[in-house]
């Protein structure tokens, strides 16, 4: 099989991860730019944003995100080769990361060679993880560290939309979600933003994180996988240590991997290494919204009325999918690699019309 992969742009993109736009004269409420926090949040793989956002966050779960907020995200592993702390197993789900995060002076242990993994993280804790990622050190707080601190983090304005947690509060996923985003947008100790030195990302003109920027960056796909093995030759990390999704949903590694072998065609996947994160797409999928694959044989090709090298629809499996970007018009043109009778995947996004009908729109493609 020889495999034409064509990447998403940032509008595909966007759809696929269900972004909010966001103007840079517009003016937001705290709340009203939360959703834009947790897409930017979600997209790194710092933390999951799905389920119970305010349920309480543990110290072994917090040093975890610090580990998945830092160069070190692409060693993590699920569990270490040795027992750190004596309340700390190896094969402690967050060994790995708590080994880490103390070796990198992220966070700290206890008297007695404890960690305390499962008591609830304060803000205490999490300010200095967050501004040693940001390159400050332990001498940069001598004589009063707890309070220096506490005064660098507002300096920093890493307080946003965190202005009523205390140094004593106990930290929720929102909490973090909103902690490590600020982070992002905040410039280290040495110069230049976070998610720029870091992730590769890009502010925007109003200093907010562009989540296109930072997805396009990292975004790889798509491939076909219908087994492990070949799915673990596709992508260079183990898809159990990953964030997982398909069509959109956020699944276990056990249901992924039911799908690779539950079908012929098996998973058309997107994978970012940034973000340690596979977006899958089951192509017998029943999906009415978002994006859907298609596995089929190519029976027409149409073009507009106006220009015989201007396709405008595909027909495969007898079902009609509507073509209106460059990159797919060119790819299904007469210079392209897509005929008629060639088997091909194609990605499609779903439109739904408010008479309850239709339409797919090609946004990428994989052809045999």
């Amino acid at each position: 099989m020889r495999s034409k992969i064509m990447r998403i742009g940032a509008l595909g993109l966007a759809s696929i991860l269900a972004f909010e736009s966001v103007g840079a004269g517009t003016a937001f409420a705290q709340s009203s730019n939360f959703d834009l926090r947790k897409k930017v949040i979600g997209l790194t793989g710092i933390t999951f944003v799905g389920g119970n956002i305010d349920k309480f966050v543990t110290r072994g779960e917090f040093a975890k995100m610090l580990v998945q907020a830092s160069s070190y995200r692409s060693v993590l592993t699920k569990t270490s080769n040795v027992a750190v702390f004596n309340d700390v197993p190896k094969d402690n789900e967050n060994a790995a990361a708590i080994r880490i995060a103390v070796e990198q002076g992220y966070m700290t242990g206890y008297l007695g060679g404890n960690f305390k993994p499962n008591e609830n993280v304060t803000l205490n804790d999490a300010i200095r993880g967050v501004l040693t990622l940001l390159g400050y050190q332990a001498s940069d707080f001598a004589g009063d560290a707890n309070n220096k601190r506490m005064a660098k983090y507002a300096f920093l304005e890493l307080n946003e939309n965190l202005s009523s947690i205390t140094a004593a509060s106990n930290l929720t996923v929102r909490d973090c979600i909103n902690l490590f985003y600020n982070m992002l947008k905040t410039n280290m100790k040495d110069g230049g933003a976070y998610v720029a030195s870091v992730f590769g990302g890009e502010l925007n003109s109003d200093k907010e994180v562009n989540p296109l920027k930072l997805a396009d960056n990292s975004l790889k796909g798509p491939k076909v996988v219908k087994s492990v093995n070949q799915l673990a030759q596709a992508i260079p990390f183990d898809y159990k240590d990953a964030n997982l999704f398909v069509d959109g949903r956020s699944v276990g590694a056990d249901y992924f991997k039911s799908l690779m072998l539950s079908s012929e065609v098996g998973l058309v996947i997107y994978y970012s290494v940034a973000a340690k994160t596979i977006w899958g797409y089951d192509e017998n999928t029943d999906a009415t919204s978002g994006k859907k694959a298609v596995h089929g044989t190519v029976e027409s090709i149409y073009y507009e009325s106006t220009s015989t090298l201007t396709p405008t629809s595909v027909v495969v499996n007898g079902e009609t999918y509507k073509i209106t970007s460059s990159d797919m018009q060119f790819a299904f043109s007469i210079y392209g690699s897509i005929n008629v009778n060639d088997d091909v995947t194609l990605v499609v996004d779903i439109n739904n019309s408010e008479d309850g009908s239709a339409s797919y729109t090609v946004v990428d493609y994989i052809a045999d």
